[in-house]
């Protein structure tokens, strides 16, 4: 899925041009319940609140002015995320961004204090305010919780709520797409961009060193030996990896690499593919499937089976009924799947990293069939549909993709990991930059890591880097 793609980057490399083509869903979200009913989430207000309104006609009633609420404060906080956070401890240079964020609390005006709580409290609270009905509250909860070892009434939790209507990359504020083609559609006109900017691009080159010289970085040794020199190394890989790995001891100052060994990466996630021979059979009141599953469908029938979930993961412990978020994009792109064949997505919380009593190498197919299991309540034939599964347990994550701890966000995105407290683009060593998720603003499919690290490389080089200058990127 995606929406916090910043539309700058897709105007600035042409992506469009380039292939990149984002499909909006709508429905939404969809989350069933036991008893057979279920709630359908769109675009539509007037036949959201209809919805709502089977639930709670107060809720309906409230609803409206809970999305405007959101949107309001999301729209004028969102130039935080566009510009470059001002590191701490203050510096004569930030001067500038620190006046970019004064002028953000200013327009906020009356909306600061409910800005500063969203920001720090749990997402219960902001829940509890505006809606009484558990199935409203429940789909909304796990907003709040994605990719994050945190439950609902974690405090800090309500500012996920936000990334719900912060986006604009579906096309229009607030909408999420699939990408054309799967999310490597973005990766592949990326690279088109980039070719066409005259950018080499190597595949499967694993890095071994980030190489210094005289303190400053050089460039990059590979693991084969190859050496590639550069006045600008920037690494989009964690923190850990480019900082406890890739350089000596020695080369990172100790402060900051006590700083980076700091760094919480207990936010594990678990994916589980599937391709599907047809459509799973939900009880949808009435709607088409193939209308209904469009968008997220969330396994969540209450906040307190959240919270329990999230209270077996606090002790080490892969929720014995876990969280699910489940999506069909195959309804929405054709191109996916063959014709009557459908692929399915499973995002399973809370999969801690560290197991009491076992490990994920032991128990992972293990946890994929009761996850199914799971699933079976809701559809009853997802078995008999399942042609192909691939299981992404947190260790899968961090072998495979050089997740640290299997944390899709490089660093929990918790309140003492976000804005100044999060790593900066330019660590203590002339020449290497950060433009990654473990920087501001963090993770999710956004791009603002990479332009605003962009942005500083270019200021840092005044003019920018010369034509026909080599640069290195990890």
């Amino acid at each position: 899925m995606i929406s916090l793609f910043l539309p700058q980057i897709t105007r600035d490399l042409s992506l469009v041009k380039h292939g990149l083509e984002i499909l909006p869903r709508d429905p939404s979200s969809f989350t069933p319940f036991s008893d057979g009913r279920g709630l359908l989430l769109g675009h539509d207000m007037a036949r959201n609140r209809e919805e709502i309104a089977r639930f709670s006609r107060r809720d309906a009633e409230a609803y409206p002015a809970y999305e405007a609420y959101l949107a309001r404060i999301a729209s004028i906080l969102r130039p935080a995320i566009l510009a470059p956070i001002p590191e701490l401890p203050p510096r004569l240079r930030d001067l500038r961004t620190w006046w970019r964020y004064g002028r953000i609390a200013k327009r906020l005006g009356s909306d600061l204090h409910d800005a500063l709580s969203i920001l720090a409290a749990p997402a219960t609270r902001i829940l509890d305010r505006w809606f009484e009905s558990e199935p409203l509250r429940a789909t909304f909860a796990t907003d709040a919780i994605i990719g994050a070892l945190v439950a609902p009434s974690t405090p800090g939790s309500a500012y996920v709520l936000l990334h719900h209507v912060m986006g604009d990359a579906g096309g229009k504020r607030g909408v999420w797409g699939y990408v054309r083609g799967g999310m490597g559609g973005l990766a592949d006109a990326l690279e088109k961009a980039c070719l066409a900017a005259g950018v080499a691009i190597r595949r499967s080159a694993e890095v071994a060193r980030i190489r210094l010289r005289g303190g400053r970085a050089a460039g990059i040794t590979l693991a084969g030996g190859t050496e590639i020199a550069a006045p600008v190394v920037a690494s989009s890989v964690d923190a850990r990896h480019t900082f406890l790995e890739f350089l000596e001891a020695r080369d990172v100052p100790g402060g900051f690499r006590e700083r980076v060994k700091s760094i919480d990466y207990a936010a594990a996630s678990m994916k589980i593919n599937l391709a599907l021979d047809g459509l799973p059979r939900f009880e949808t009141g009435g709607i088409p499937p193939a209308v209904a599953l469009r968008g997220t469908v969330h396994i969540a029938p209450a906040v307190a089976y959240i919270e329990r979930a999230f209270d077996d993961a606090r002790h080490n412990r892969a929720s014995e009924a876990p969280v699910l978020e489940v999506t069909i994009p195959s309804t929405v792109d054709e191109s996916l799947a063959p014709p009557g064949k459908h692929v399915m997505s499973i995002f399973a919380q809370y999969t801690p990293y560290r197991l009491v009593g076992t490990d994920w190498d032991h128990d992972g197919a293990a946890y994929a069939d009761r996850t199914i299991d799971l699933l079976a309540a809701y559809a009853p034939d997802i078995r008999e549909r399942i042609l192909h599964r691939q299981v992404l347990t947190p260790l899968d994550l961090e072998r495979t993709y050089g997740l640290t701890g299997g944390s899709i966000m490089q660093g929990a995105m918790s309140l003492d990991q976000l804005g100044p407290l999060r790593l900066g683009y330019r660590p203590p060593i002339p020449g290497l930059y950060l433009c990654g998720a473990a920087t501001h603003p963090g993770g999710g499919v956004m791009g603002a890591c990479g332009r605003n690290a962009a942005r500083e490389i270019l200021r840092d080089r005044g003019a920018g880097i010369p034509p026909g200058s080599p640069s290195a990127r990890i």
